[in-house]
């Protein structure tokens, strides 16, 4: 029985500015600030490989005296427009009705609601009601894979049935106004808002790319790496500079027996679906791909359209190769890292 990938679709706020326009607002945010650090901030909004990014605020809101409160009621009142908006448009391009669907995985770090945002989305498509629900809230950008691993092992289980994955993140709503450190700044230069969903079946009669293995990979004693603290004045981020080099440590581990499980190695890899978590993570993993041979230009074209978009991220570089219809036989490789600290991976078989 084999659990397949029908369809992703994606959904984008209203607000979007290009690195360029964001740049005069961090005139007012920063005025206070020396003009060396200054000078070091705006250079890294420009070389953050982000031409443009989307948002559920507008930028006077972003970089304005909102309130957590306010600006999580917005991630909420915001987040189920998406949800709804990204759910609806994968159903229409599988051609499934609302009913279809046994289990729903929302997946979500950027904000706080409950009930989570599968119950909205039951009562908005009018999913049916004895569907099964799982919100994974606190696995970061590592949880777009996620969901789609915990929804393969449910479809593993139940042959015949069919999920969703649904992530919807708001990094902007996260911006803390009031820290002035290197991790904040490099936070909002790379970070945008966007919403995706994805589609599987274990449907014998559904068609797509096959998933043939997935695993997770846990970094021991490196909690301290990435993750957000929760202070009075909202989700405030945490990013040590170590992440790279972590990455960089672990990566060989990570690779290369999850594919030698499957009698693989990275050269038979045709596509690499990867997590574009900010410019050095990606230079660290282009590098280490490059020696293979391989490239990761679809990620870095959505980092530089979108921005890192969390959880959600992942699944726009997976409707890229979707809308490639890779030929049949191919392999291809998603990967992706989050707070814990842990690497989440999948292989796909078109």
């Amino acid at each position: 029985m084999s659990v397949k990938i029908i369809t992703v679709a994606k959904a984008i706020p209203e607000f979007s500015r290009t690195t360029s326009e964001i740049i005069p607002f961090l005139d007012s945010w920063l005025a206070a600030q020396e003009e060396r650090f200054k000078r070091k901030v705006k250079k890294v909004f420009e070389n953050a490989m982000v031409d443009q990014r989307y948002s559920i605020m507008s930028p006077e809101d972003v970089f304005g005296k909102t309130s957590f409160e306010e600006r999580n009621n917005l991630y909420i009142r915001e987040g189920i427009k998406l949800g709804t908006t990204c759910l609806r448009e994968a159903l229409a391009k599988a051609n499934w009705k609302s009913t279809d669907l046994d289990y729903i995985i929302t997946v979500s770090c950027t904000g706080i609601m409950i009930p989570s945002l599968d119950a909205y989305l039951i009562n908005a498509l009018n999913l049916r009601q004895d569907i099964v629900r799982l919100p994974v809230t606190e696995m970061g950008c590592a949880a777009g894979i996620s969901g789609i691993i915990y929804a393969k092992n449910f479809l593993k289980a139940n042959p015949g049935k069919r999920a969703a994955v649904v992530a919807v993140e708001s990094p902007t709503a996260t911006l803390q106004l009031n820290d002035f450190s290197m991790a904040n700044m490099v936070s909002a230069a790379i970070f945008g808002d966007g919403a995706a969903c994805v589609l599987l079946s274990a449907d014998e009669n559904d068609s797509g790319p096959e998933i043939i293995g997935e695993e997770m990979y846990h970094f021991y004693n490196s909690e301290q790496l990435m993750g957000f603290h929760l202070s009075n004045t909202g989700l405030k981020m945490v990013l040590d500079v170590d992440v790279p080099e972590n990455i960089a440590a672990h990566f060989p581990e990570i690779i290369h027996p999850f594919l030698k499980k499957h009698d693989l190695t990275l050269q038979d890899i045709d596509h690499l679906i990867f997590h574009p978590g900010g410019k050095k993570i990606i230079q660290v993993v282009e590098e280490l791909f490059g020696n293979s041979g391989k490239n990761i230009l679809d990620t870095k074209e959505i980092l530089r359209q979108y921005g890192n978009m969390s959880s959600a991220t992942v699944l726009y570089v997976l409707e890229r190769f979707m809308e490639k219809q890779p030929k049949k036989g191919d392999f291809g490789l998603m990967l992706s890292f989050g707070p814990g600290f842990s690497a989440q991976r999948i292989l796909l078989k078109w």
